[in-house]
Parts: structure tokens; sequence; C-alpha cells
């Protein structure tokens, strides 16, 4: 104890002279039956008496707002008045309000409430008018000083709480120098009291070693004695020794008793834990409702760790079908906390839409939090947001700060992508040296797709014999792996691609590997190989069948080969109406010849009812992707309003714009209709 304490407690010793107790005693009978301010007249007339514990009433009252408007300035201005006269709950309180402090409340008979809504109706009068009704004030300041005073006076006195508390005071350098000794001397005073709290302490000061050497054993004791007088924390404490096989032998069942007598009083952690425990039937009977209840408490709670399991829980559909809606939640709720993971998971939500509705930009922002996280493939997302401009400004310095990230993070594709900025000069000076250096990294980390894009980069970058053997090499070791996109590439190298060595047979194993992998374009190469008339290999059956695989797996190129092969009856029976879906097909996907080929066949009605106005619209696709074959059908449309209305002045610039590649027929129109080029 301090020289102040120990000063306060010798003055406070003497006996105080007590007045007759019949105020007192009547204030306390109209008290128990809720007559609060005859209570408080009662009790003032026994206080000017010198009745303590008067004092000390007044000052509950004050405290829970009973009869009077509720002010804890004012509780510890009777409660001082009580401790000074030596009653030890009224230390103790006062003690515990220094400690933490208290902030001036809003509420219905609140005093800032009050102060409030006067200074509202009186301006600057209510300063004053204030100041009369609450001379105490409206808050009281945290102060460690005078609590660890208050505090070492009450645990004199043998209040066990006081003592228990002030342990804490000592083991924590709170309002004194910390002083693991007094804090254990103080411990073990409430202890010996049977105080719950001394005895939890006690449990905490063995099981970290505070002063003492660690003893689990000994922690298990304190806890226990803690435990039985329903000590929720030494509850929490022991069952997790039970789990762990701590100090005591392993008994999950036991650790479960103790986590649901701890849940029953809201404790988070013991409510998460007995969830846990429940989810997976140890210890207690599995039983998923109840564990999604304890969940949700917990989780609302704010406690981390229980908000992600929730999340896990609906995401997962544990009990029974996900509820995406409800993992979104949660894992936004847990991304507003700060964890990273829960913030890519949230990101991801918003970029697909599941269980919120779609935003690009939410999925930026979130995105964007995770990576400022750690989260490397977080930061791989957000930077190829900021390099398409995604969600947020398009940002080539910003996209490749992240890639960057992402790329220390082991995210091999950043390695790729950076690569692959820098040799292209993608919005930023072309340096080779540096796309090799990020090529390089990446294929170095093993992923195939970083070693096929190296190999790229080295045929395409000044090829040698040496570089077409380093990217074979890398090709290689990617299609062995199963990358079907490096087999695709060794079998445009065994073609003669690039000035590599032409091998058919090797050309053809490595596009058969990637095409039974289901490359759509190995399979449309291998139908070429297979359909040469120069080629050993020539297999026109075989060519068929692969041609209507790559046509099926999307490729434009194949699915115009396949509606040549069915309007020429080339490899399979003549069949004009599935020329025209091929065509169809290949056109949607941007392919000039298909478009016009679509086009020549639906202004003619081969293999579909006729469709002037289709035709034009597939004339004009062609057209603008500068096929001078479909500018003329397109401006001959327009001039004869065939399937569009007619227009001179289009048809005029659809000629115009074939003329200008020296075609007679659009000269000889422009000179029919008195046009000229200039």
């Amino acid at each position: 104890m301090t020289v102040s304490a120990r000063s306060l407690l010798d003055l406070l010793r003497p006996g105080s002279s007590r007045s007759d107790s019949t105020q007192f005693e009547r204030g306390l009978e109209a008290y128990e039956n809720r007559q609060y301010l005859e209570a408080l007249r009662f009790w003032r007339l026994a206080s000017h008496a010198g009745n303590p514990e008067a004092d000390y009433r007044i000052g509950l009252l004050y405290a829970r707002n009973e009869g009077v408007i509720g002010n804890i300035p004012d509780a510890v201005a009777w409660y001082e008045r009580a401790a000074l006269k030596g009653h030890t709950d009224a230390q103790f309180q006062i003690g515990l309000i220094y400690l933490n402090g208290v902030q001036a409340t809003v509420g219905p008979n609140r005093p800032e409430m009050w102060r409030q809504s006067t200074a509202a109706r009186l301006g600057d009068k209510a300063t004053n008018l204030h100041d009369l009704v609450f001379p105490n004030g409206i808050g009281v300041p945290k102060d460690l000083d005078a609590a660890f005073l208050w505090l070492s006076v009450a645990a004199e006195a043998g209040k066990a709480e006081a003592q228990a508390i002030l342990g804490d005071m000592y083991a924590n350098g709170m309002g004194c120098t910390k002083d693991h000794a007094a804090a254990l001397r103080w411990y073990q005073a409430a202890a010996e009291q049977n105080a719950a709290s001394g005895e939890f302490a006690l449990g905490d000061v063995h099981y970290q070693g505070r002063g003492v050497p660690v003893d689990f054993a000994q922690a298990a004791i304190w806890y226990q004695k803690a435990a039985q007088q329903g000590h929720v924390r030494a509850q929490v404490a022991l069952a997790f020794m039970c789990l762990k096989a701590t100090g005591l032998p392993e008994n999950v069942e036991e650790a479960a008793r103790l986590f649901q007598s701890a849940a029953a009083h809201d404790d988070t952690i013991a409510l998460y834990n007995i969830a846990l425990l429940r989810l997976a039937g140890k210890g207690v009977v599995k039983d998923l409702d109840k564990a999604e209840t304890a969940l949700r408490k917990a989780a609302r709670k704010d406690y981390l760790p229980a908000v992600l399991a929730l999340a896990e829980f609906y995401a997962l559909g544990t009990a029974a079908e996900p509820d995406l809606r409800e993992a979104a939640y949660w894992y936004e709720k847990a991304a507003e906390r700060g964890d990273a993971q829960a913030q890519f998971f949230t990101g991801r939500f918003y970029a697909t839409g599941t269980g919120v509705p779609p935003s690009i930009r939410q999925a930026a922002k979130w995105f964007e939090r995770a990576a400022a996280s750690g989260h490397a493939t977080a930061a791989h997302n957000i930077a190829v947001f900021y390099l398409n401009g995604n969600g947020v400004t398009r940002d080539v310095a910003t996209a490749i700060k992240w890639f960057e990230r992402a790329s220390e993070g082991g995210i091999s594709a950043a390695g790729v992508q950076l690569g692959r900025l820098y040799s292209a000069g993608n919005g930023v000076p072309r340096d080779r040296a540096r796309a090799a250096e990020w090529l390089s990294k990446a294929a170095n980390g093993g992923d195939a797709d970083a070693k096929t894009a190296y190999a790229l980069f080295l045929i395409q970058d000044e090829p040698s014999e040496a570089r077409l053997a380093q990217a074979r090499t890398l090709l290689t070791d990617a299609a062995e792996g199963g990358h079907s996109a490096a087999a695709f590439q060794l079998g445009g190298l065994h073609m003669g691609r690039s000035g590599g060595a032409v091998d058919l047979p090797a050309a053809a194993q490595w596009f058969k590997r990637a095409a039974n992998a289901g490359h759509a374009e190995a399979q449309h190469s291998l139908a070429l190989l297979y359909s040469d008339p120069k080629s050993s290999l020539k297999d026109p059956q075989a060519a068929a069948g692969w041609i209507v695989k790559a046509a099926d797996g999307g490729n434009a190129a194949a699915q115009f080969n396949l509606a040549v092969m069915y309007c020429t009856g080339q490899g399979v029976e003549q069949d004009l109406a599935q020329g025209v879906t091929w065509y169809e097909a290949a056109a949607r996907q941007g392919h000039t010849t298909a478009q016009y080929n679509l086009a020549v066949m639906l202004g003619r009605g081969q293999g579909r009812e006729a469709d002037p106005a289709k035709a034009a619209e597939w004339f004009e696709a062609a057209a603008k992707q500068g096929m001078v074959e479909a500018q003329l059908a397109i401006g001959d449309a327009l001039r004869a309003g065939n399937g569009v209305a007619q227009d001179r002045d289009q048809a005029l610039h659809w000629y115009r714009q074939a003329a200008q590649k020296n075609n007679e027929g659009a000269l000889r129109r422009l000179q029919a209709m008195g046009e000229s080029i200039g």
C-alpha cells in the first residue's frame, strides 16, 4: 500500500458518531416499497445525523436512477461522504468508478439529455441552469491514482472484491508500479474469503507464470474453485484445460459441460466453443440447430471467430442447403472487422452476384481492402480491375503495384501479367528486360501457365536456336504436367513455327494430347493436319471428327470450316441447313468470312428461309471489319432498298470504303451514280 492510502485508512479508522437509526430504517422500509422519494427524504435526515449507510444508500439512488435524475457524479459525491466515514462498500464503489471512468449517457431522465434539451430551449442561459442542477457535473474522468487509493482502502478493510481488483492493478501496473508479488498477496487475500474473482486470478497467475513458476495443475485447482462458484471466465478457462489436456486429463465431456454452463450466461467464447463441439458431436450430442443458435448469439456479439464460423456454416450448407444470402451477410460482417479472407470472399460475392446484388464497385472495394491486408489473390484481382478499369478508374501504375504485391505473395499469374505488360508496353514503357525478369521468375515458381507464357516470350522476342531449345524445354515440362496450352504450343513448334524443325508426327502427337484435354484450337489444328492432302498423316475421317469437336468447343475457325464442309459435302454429307447453323455460330464470334457467307445464304434462301433484313445485318457486320465484298454487298442493298431502307448516302459511304482499296466494282458503281472516289 502507498503512504497516501495508509494515511487515508488511518484517518478513517476512528468511529463516526451515528444517530438513532430510526430515520434510516424508515427510509429502508420506504425503499423496499419502491417509495424512492420517501426513502430519499428519510435517508437525508439520517445523513445529517452522520449515518454513513444513509450516505451510501443515497449514492445508490443516484447511481440507479431511482427517485432522482440518475447521475454518477452525484452518486460519487454521496459515496465519498460515506467513504470518509469508513464505509467499505462506498470506498469500493468509488474505486470502481474512478477505475473505469463514466461518460455522460443520453436517454430518458439522463443528465446529458436534460442538458441538450435545455440548451435547445434556453440557449446560453442553459449553462448556468445546468451547473445549478448538476453541480458535480455529468461525467467522471478515469483516474487510476484515485482508483488505486480507494480500492486499497477497501481492500485493507477486508473487501474481497476490492482485494481481487487491487491485485489486477498491481499485476498490470495501473495506478501503481507493476508488482507481481503484491498482486499475488491480494489475490490470496481475496481467495481466503472464498471470493471467486480471487480464485480465478490465482488460477491465471499459475497458468501464465506471473511472478511464480508456471504450474498448470495448481492453476486447475484454483480455476475449479472459482468455477464451482459460477465464475464464468473460470469455467471457460477450465473447459480449455479439459479440452487440451493441460494440467488435467483430457475430458471432452467435461469441457462441453463447462462451456455450456458459461454459455448459459451468454459468454461469447463459451457460446462459440460449445457450438463447435455440437457441430462435431464431441463431448456432447451433435445438434446443428443448437450449434447454429450458439454461433449466432456469439456472432451478434461481434466475436470474429463466431462470425466467420457462421458464414462458413451457411456457405457450406452444414445443416441443409447452402444459404448464400446469409453467408454473404456474415462474411461482410467479418470483412468489416478487418478479416482479409472474409474481405476477399465478400469481393468475390459482389463480383459474381452470389448472395448479394452484383456490384463491380463493391467487389473492387473489398478486393482492395483484402489486398491491403496482405491477401495475395485479392491483390491479383484488384490489379486486374485497375488494368481494365472495372469498378475503378483505369490506372496501370496502380495495377502494376498490386500485381507486384500478388507476385510477392506467390501468385505466379501476377508475374505473367507483369511480363506481358512490359513486353507489349501496355500502359508502361516497353521493357523487354523487365518482361523477361518477371516471366522467368513466374516460370521458376513451377506454374505451368507461367512456363508457357515465358516460352512464348522467348520464341517471339528475337528467336534463336538457344531460345527455341529453352522454350521447348519449358513447354515440355508444362505439357508433361498436363497443361494443354503448352502441348498445343509444342505442336505448333513441331509444325515449323518460329523457325523450328518440321516434325509432323511429333506435332500430331502434341496436338492430340491437347485436343484430348478439350483444347479447341488444338482440335482444329489436328483436323487441318489430317485434312491436308499433302500431309503423310492425311485422314479425312479423323479430320472430320476433330473439326466437329473443335466447332462444338467454340473455335470460330473450326465452326467456319465445318460450315464449308456441310455446304460442299466434303468429308460429311451435304447439308445446307447445318452449313447455315455453323456459319452463324462463327459469325457471332466475329469471323468475317462467316458473316459474309451467312449473309449470302440468307439473302438467297439457302439452308434457311430467305431473310433479306438479316442478310443486310451480316453484310454490314463484315463490312465494318473491312471486307470489300461485304462493303459492296451492303452498298448494293442500301442502294436498292433490299432488306433495309433505301439510303443513297449510306450506299455511297460503303462504295467509297471499297474504292479506297482500288476495287474496280466499287469504282464502277460510283461512276454509275455520278460520284467519284475523290
